[in-house]
């Protein structure tokens, strides 16, 4: 199987601090799907990074040994890296969370894929910012 790169997953899309994530499994919404559950959370408009999606990941232990989680790691951020550009036209900087799950280990790289590009697909539909004809809900 041949697959063309997509682009690449710069460091500037990595959400790397502690408090970030906490951020967004505290004050996010999920997304739920068989391999993975998606966490995301609108991000603070400031500075460069006002448009910008920025992406982590979290492998619990229970998934198994460090070789283990790593794999699925990498074949996540993969997954990612080829639907990243699904984002590029949010209107507002966003922070991602995957948390995979068990089944994710065996899953083959275009279910992750996919499962993926739905969840960006949610987040877009989920962030679009309303129109003003549209009448505020909640």
């Amino acid at each position: 199987m041949t697959r063309t790169p997509t682009g690449k997953f710069p460091k500037t899309a990595h959400l790397l601090r502690h408090a970030d994530f906490q951020r967004v499994y505290k004050q996010g919404r999920r997304q739920f799907s068989g391999n993975m559950t998606v966490f995301y959370l609108r991000a603070a408009d400031t500075g460069e990074a006002a448009n910008r999606a920025r992406v982590g990941f979290t492998v619990p232990r229970a998934l198994g040994g460090s070789v283990d989680r790593n794999r699925i790691r990498r074949r996540m951020r993969e997954a990612v890296r080829h639907n990243l550009a699904l984002l590029s036209d949010v209107a507002a900087a966003v922070d991602i969370v995957f948390n995979p799950k068990r089944a994710a280990i065996d899953a083959p790289l275009e279910t992750l894929s996919q499962e993926v590009a739905r969840a960006f697909e949610v987040i877009r539909k989920n962030l679009k910012p309303r129109s003003q004809h549209e009448p505020a809900t909640g």
